[in-house]
């Protein structure tokens, strides 16, 4: 089913430049600077503070009875407090290798990232999915704000936290990032030398996206226009103390949009990956998330995380596929592509029969344990 793929191919960009402009409100951080759109109203802000720490099960997957669970939190090196999942597996013994895993972007650990998780625990790794900082049950304030360098430190505190743990080799720690969180794990690795391995599933670069618009579409007039639009809301915020946020995202298709915002639909706002946390599921972020994303590209160092090894792994008819192509050809060796045939983007979000976790499984396995 999996074939390994190593020439870049050209992707079907959506309809017509009105449609991506009125979907991308939809859609996660690439929203309104993407394509340099106006500034739409201020939405509600649907984001709450983190909520009391609870063990109980409100994954949008089943529970393992494989590994052991645990709600932990710790600090990242900005003083913000993470809440994680920590998957383990049962009867392990010794020392045992350790996985980070985060994203996609605008996901919550209950969704893509802890099945990520929970599904290599059972495989015999230490694992830790969590939400990053200023979303999910993890704290900052406000609400629902990003950055892509407190995202990149993020996974770093992650691999903090798991390197103390009494039964992880600290030696043998890797990181998975999903979705806009595969761009977050190549900066990350590329910074943090203890990364030993590092999986980048359906990527996203929020960067990128945010900047140039889908496949970098957007007119250097577009992004001025933007980049004004945003710095005048950031007037309005310091008047009314408080951010204003975007429309809630994926909230409802009303006919005629591309298939992968028909797609994020599909998966946040149903019961197949649903969770009142995430922002993608009826929330937003604030309007001003993506400035530093614009001037900021968190993969211009990808080369430097060899000699350690990079997996890529893509949908065949992902329309994010590109950004994949892209970086497996801006990375050093040792790296791989593996495509996904048939696969959109979203199947490797929670398609389990999809998702090749018997690869993953090995590519760990051969640089971890």
């Amino acid at each position: 089913m999996n074939t390994h793929h190593e020439t870049s191919h050209a992707v079907t960009e959506p309809d017509t430049p009105n449609v991506v402009r009125r979907d991308l409100l939809k859609l996660t951080g690439s929203s309104i600077a993407a394509l340099g759109v106006g500034m739409v109203g201020t939405g509600p802000a649907l984001a709450q503070s983190p909520i009391t720490l609870s063990d109980k099960w409100d994954k949008t997957f089943a529970k393992s009875n494989q590994v052991e669970h645990q709600k932990v939190s710790f600090k990242n090196r900005y003083g913000i407090t993470l809440v994680a999942d920590l998957y383990q597996p049962r009867h392990a013994r010794g020392k045992q290798a350790a996985l980070a895993v985060g994203g996609p972007f605008g996901a919550v650990k209950e969704q893509s990232s802890g099945l990520y998780a929970q599904t290599m625990a059972e495989r015999g790794f230490i694992t830790l999915a969590f939400d990053p900082s200023y979303t999910g049950e993890s704290g900052g304030e406000p609400r629902n704000v990003a950055s892509p360098d407190i995202s990149t430190e993020d996974f770093s505190a992650a691999v903090d936290f798991l390197g103390l743990l009494p039964n992880v080799d600290r030696e043998h720690i890797g990181i998975i990032g999903i979705c806009g969180w595969g761009g977050m794990a190549l900066n990350a690795a590329a910074v943090d030398k203890r990364v030993k391995a590092v999986v980048a599933s359906t990527m996203y670069d929020m960067t990128r996206v945010m900047s140039k618009g889908y496949n970098d579409s957007v007119t250097p007039a577009q992004r001025t226009q933007t980049l004004t639009q945003l710095s005048l809301q950031r007037w309005k915020d310091a008047e009314q103390g408080a951010p204003a946020y975007q429309p809630p995202y994926n909230q409802a298709v009303h006919g005629g949009e591309p298939q992968f915002v028909l797609d994020y639909h599909d998966y946040y706002m149903t019961p197949r990956g649903y969770h009142p946390r995430a922002v993608n599921s009826g929330n937003a972020w604030t309007q001003t998330t993506p400035l530093s994303f614009m001037n900021m590209p968190i993969l211009s160092y990808i080369a430097e995380i060899s000699p350690r090894p990079v997996l890529f792994i893509h949908g065949e008819k992902a329309h994010s596929r590109y950004f994949s192509e892209t970086a497996y050809a801006a990375a050093a060796q040792p790296k791989e592509l593996m495509i996904i045939p048939g696969a959109v983007h979203t199947d490797l979000y929670d398609r389990t029969e999809v998702i090749p976790f018997d690869k993953l499984t090995a590519f760990f396995t051969q640089h971890l344990v």
